[in-house]
């Protein structure tokens, strides 16, 4: 049974940087693809960060976010951490980890188009609070 757990939310002062972390379990093998998404009180899910995992690490950022966020692979197998830097009130939401096994996804995150229906895997979250 593949499960994600993230680590690392908290709350910052506008400003400041966090450094999330997400480690995959239960599957064989380098998974394909890995997201980040986040979610605010009365919003939709919303992508911020995507990385293909089985092709030289490319990534893809929202715009809101290119800049001030880094995603990146772990030397440990599927982990990826999401450094945010220069964070915004605007930036306070619950964020998600992802990951898609079908190499398929790879096409979409080196696209840009890779949405939240691409992956099939999900961790529970953890909260990111940023203050002004």
């Amino acid at each position: 049974q593949v499960q994600l757990v993230e680590s690392g939310g908290g709350s910052v002062q506008a400003g400041g940087s966090l450094r999330l972390s997400c480690a995959v379990s239960g599957y064989t093998g380098k998974i394909p693809c890995m997201g980040w998404f986040r979610q605010a009180p009365g919003k939709e899910r919303e992508g911020v960060a995507s990385i293909y995992l089985a092709y030289m690490d490319e990534t893809h950022y929202a715009e809101s976010v290119k800049g001030r966020f880094t995603v990146s692979q772990d030397n440990a197998e599927n982990t990826v951490h999401l450094q945010m830097d220069s964070l915004k009130p605007e930036d306070t939401a619950m964020y998600y980890c992802a990951a898609e096994s079908d190499g398929a996804c790879g096409v979409k995150v080196v696209a840009g188009t890779v949405s939240a229906a691409e992956f099939r895997y999900w961790g529970q979250g953890t909260q990111v609070s940023v203050s002004s």
